[in-house]
């Protein structure tokens, strides 16, 4: 069970809270989003402004960490995030990064506590082919919310070896057709048991929700 920008259903999504609430119920993994600011800090937050309009792409490090969360809390660089996390699976999903700082990302994965451990996915699959050319055995996922002809075309020119998968959006012969080409699959974002038992039935890889206890499918 992976949880979706930390265990987002029950602490603000991306927060500190919300990773000490993952790391607290046990999960497998933790979800996040990172985008890039002015001077190449890496700060984990959803959408690329934050409340009340500020773009963290022209917002330095230390303007954007002295931010508040609707939680009160700081928003975290992904530093911070990752020691909260401890030792799990990050999937760190890149919503915007600048070619100029690939380096900072990579640099902050190298210094995580548990660097093997960590994988970029992104809806950007320029992002995931560049940083597989600087960083070959990064594993890396390809991101759809759509139905496409060709699944395993989309992940191998994405230079990825997982596709996560929107859940509508994944049937049997996707899972199959996927698996044969030697890829895995991870289906976001699930909320409902009933839903998690069939996805686990198709044999998706990994299940990724805001309620990660909501995952736990009996073997």
């Amino acid at each position: 069970m992976i949880a979706h920008r930390g265990a987002s259903g029950y602490a603000f999504e991306n927060s500190p809270a919300a990773f000490r609430e993952a790391a607290a119920r046990d999960v497998d993994g933790v979800e996040l989003d990172v985008h890039a600011t002015a001077d190449g800090g890496i700060v984990v937050h959803h959408d690329p402004e934050l409340t009340g309009g500020q773009p963290l792409d022209a917002l330095t490090l230390a303007e954007a960490t002295a931010w508040l969360l609707p939680n009160g809390e700081p928003v975290p660089t992904l530093a911070a995030a990752l020691k909260l996390i401890g030792d799990r699976d990050v999937w760190v999903e890149v919503k915007s990064l600048p070619v100029a700082y690939d380096a900072a990302l990579l640099s902050a994965l190298d210094h995580g506590p548990f660097p093997a451990r960590y994988a970029v996915h992104s809806f950007d699959h320029r992002v995931t082919a560049r940083l597989s050319r600087l960083r070959p055995q990064l594993r890396l996922g390809a991101l759809l919310s759509s139905r496409v002809i060709d699944p395993v075309a989309v992940v191998r020119a994405s230079c990825a070896t997982t596709l996560w998968q929107e859940w509508t959006a994944i049937d049997q012969a996707l899972v199959d057709a996927v698996h044969a080409a030697g890829i895995q699959v991870i289906a976001w974002t699930v909320n409902d048991p009933a839903a998690a038992a069939r996805l686990a039935r198709m044999g998706v890889d990994g299940l990724c929700g805001n309620y990660p206890d909501r995952l736990e499918v009996p073997t």
